[in-house]
């Protein structure tokens, strides 16, 4: 059987998400923004609010942003 409560941290609604960027953003909007959720983040492209952001376990996500990070994503 699987778990699908962790494909998704908690908090389906997102109306009331806080969205952030990095503050190196430029004013081109090329960019992602990151919401703190219960157990993990979204994460959506500046450019096009309106799509499904992505969500990620907070261990899952800490995983991504070392690859990205060290170069080996």
């Amino acid at each position: 059987m699987s778990d699908t409560s962790s494909a998704q941290p908690h908090a389906p609604d997102l109306s009331e998400a806080v969205w952030r960027r990095a503050t190196a953003s430029g004013p081109e909007n090329n960019c992602v923004e990151v919401a703190g959720l219960p157990g993990g983040v979204a994460v959506r492209d500046s450019k096009d609010i309106g799509r499904t952001p992505l969500r990620f376990r907070a261990g899952r996500w800490a995983d991504f942003r070392k690859a990205l990070i060290s170069g080996t994503l």
